[in-house]
Parts: C-alpha cells; sequence; structure tokens
C-alpha cells in the first residue's frame, strides 16, 4: 500500500507549506473494500466497504512501527473476526481515522484478491501492511 488519498495529501501540504495545523489521528483503523476501488479510495468514498450488514464485518485497529527507508508496516498482527455472511472478494485495503464513516489517509491493493465467504477470517500479520512515500 503506497497512496495516499487527496484528503491526506491536502493536509500534508497545507501543513508542511502553509504552515497549517493538522492534527494527527488518536487511533488508526484498517477497512476491507471491494470492487478494486482505488479511485473511490483515492477520493475518500467509501462506498466499496464490506458490508456491516449482518456480515460482523468492523474496521480493526492498527498500529505501525516508526518509519525506514520511507515505509512503515504494521507492528501487531490485525484479525477480522470471522465472518457471519460473505463478505464477497477484497481487492483493497484503507487505513481510516476513524471506526466508521471518517478519513481515508492511505490505501491500495492486496497483493492477492481474497474471496470471505460466511465463518473465513481475513489477517493481516505485522508487517504484511506496508506504508511508503517514495
Amino acid at each position: 500500500m503506497s497512496a495516499a488519498s487527496n484528503y491526506l495529501e491536502n493536509k500534508v501540504l497545507d501543513h508542511v507549506l502553509r504552515n497549517t495545523a493538522y492534527t494527527q489521528p488518536g487511533n488508526l483503523f484498517v477497512g476491507l473494500f471491494k470492487n478494486n476501488s482505488l479511485s473511490n479510495l483515492e477520493a475518500g468514498t467509501l462506498s466499496d466497504e464490506v458490508s456491516t450488514s449482518g456480515t460482523a464485518y468492523a474496521r480493526k485497529a492498527v498500529t505501525f512501527g516508526a518509519a525506514a527507508s520511507g515505509t512503515a508496516t504494521n507492528s501487531a498482527t490485525v484479525t477480522f473476526d470471522a465472518a457471519t455472511a460473505d463478505f464477497g472478494t477484497v481487492t483493497a485495503i484503507a487505513i481510516l481515522d476513524t471506526i466508521t464513516a471518517g478519513n481515508v489517509l492511505f490505501y491500495g491493493n492486496l497483493t492477492t484478491s481474497k474471496l470471505i465467504e460466511n465463518g473465513d477470517t481475513m489477517q493481516f500479520v505485522s508487517t504484511n501492511i506496508s506504508v511508503s512515500l517514495a
């Protein structure tokens, strides 16, 4: 994952170039997205997020270690609850600033899309989520 949303790009540019305050989020969350939704995530549109209706899906908290060489990775395993209904095929993830709604910060496609059916779980072990500014 290496793309920043329009929202975050504007916040960082204003912060660095215009001395406009940007308060970092208190917590970060990872969300699962379908339908090759990168252009939607760039614009901050959340319409392709996995449905919370009857599926046991909810965004999960994620923490990152210190950046090195322009890249930061998740510092702990992130495990989603077992699906109670089909999620569909997850093609992308995003790092967001709230557990519901909120703003997309970073996003990217999964290396391999994952079909999540009833009873399946999705997990990212430590260092599997990589965010870079290159």
